[in-house]
């Protein structure tokens, strides 16, 4: 898991550009109106799904704006109506499990898509049910320790509700706390009225087994197939159960 989240901050780290930015601004943008269409609210105090979706906006430093912006069209009907959330399965490199959340106007196109990046990536797009028993549903914060304690600040955020905490390495100063969905924003609260620095908060999907690619070129190849599907404008999130060391992840280009 490591290995995956230091992938995961490069990539975050990468997509500082301008064309990025503004898919990351679509993909938010889309999650934010299905959240008021589903939630059947433009409040975010009376809708947890808005609020965790616009603080993953904020975090990513959306115009507050664009966020007002949208919920106002996804009420007025006009935003996000004819979305629907679609999940697909498949295979990557090595017979790691790869699982993805949608968002979409037109699943042929979706599936076209995705279908395309597996083939051309060292992948196969898998049938419905195929490796979605291998990832379980929690909630993740990210949290820097800026000199705190990590075992000290894992204690606490259990105490507060979380079920367990882990830091990747020494180097990163990073915390991260996970609980179940259900109580991931009362343990993010908590933990932010302690003034600890929260870097991310999210719902997400964890493996319950990884598969560890210890060769060079299969762990590339993974690596560059995530990163098409992610590239889909239709793809939302992209998760698998790869476990990749950290020398291999700085050795991707």
């Amino acid at each position: 898991m490591s290995g995956h989240s230091k992938w995961a901050q490069i990539r975050r780290a990468k997509s500082v550009n301008d064309a990025r930015r503004g898919q990351l601004f679509t993909r938010l943008g889309r999650e934010i109106a299905v959240a008021v269409r589903e939630g059947g609210s433009g409040d975010p105090a009376a809708n947890p799904r808005l609020r965790m979706a616009i603080q993953r906006a904020r975090d990513a430093n959306m115009p507050m704006e664009n966020i007002e912006r949208t919920i106002k069209r996804a009420l007025g009907g006009a935003e996000g109506s004819n979305l629907e959330e679609v999940t697909y399965e498949g295979y990557g490199p090595g017979g790691t499990a790869i699982l993805i959340e949608a968002m979409t106007e037109n699943r042929n196109r979706t599936v076209a898509e995705i279908r395309n990046a597996f083939s051309r990536n060292g992948g196969s797009l898998g049938e419905t049910g195929s490796v979605s028993w291998i990832f379980e549903p929690r909630g993740i914060i990210e949290l820097a320790l800026d000199g705190h304690d990590p075992d000290e600040v894992s204690l606490e955020a259990i105490d507060l509700g979380a079920e367990d905490a882990e830091t990747s390495s020494e180097e990163d100063q990073i915390l991260t706390i996970y609980t179940t969905p259900a109580n991931l924003e009362k343990v993010r609260q908590a933990l932010q009225e302690k003034n600890y620095k929260i870097l991310k908060a999210e719902s997400t999907m964890v493996p319950k087994t990884r598969v560890e690619l210890h060769d060079a070129r299969t762990a590339h190849q993974l690596m560059r197939l995530v990163e098409k599907l992610e590239d889909l404008d239709d793809v939302q999130n992209v998760y698998s159960n790869a476990d990749i060391p950290d020398e291999l992840v700085a050795s991707y280009e």
